[in-house]
């Protein structure tokens, strides 16, 4: 990706999809996967004013305050770091 920065507090995330399960080792349908509050994301980058999160680090963001963007032919995601609920 080339010259696209986030500023100050805001993020570059791409979505991680995963295989979910619960606890007894069913899946969850996709659908069920959707209505949960919060996605796992890789941090593609951060802006200045960002002082935890690194490009690279795996989150779980709360996806109701995700907004998504195309750049250059991909989708990712802009959040800002209060956004953030766990580094993993």
């Amino acid at each position: 990706m080339k010259s696209v920065k986030p500023i100050n507090k805001y993020m570059l995330v791409s979505k991680v999809v995963e295989e979910m399960k619960s606890q007894s080792g069913l899946l969850y349908t996709s659908q069920e996967s959707s209505d949960m509050r919060y996605q796992k994301a890789e941090v593609i980058d951060v802006g200045n004013l960002v002082e935890v999160m690194k490009p690279g680090d795996s989150i779980l963001y709360d996806k109701v305050y995700g907004h998504e963007t195309i750049i250059e032919g991909t989708t990712y995601t802009v959040i800002t770091e209060m956004n953030v609920v766990v580094v993993l």
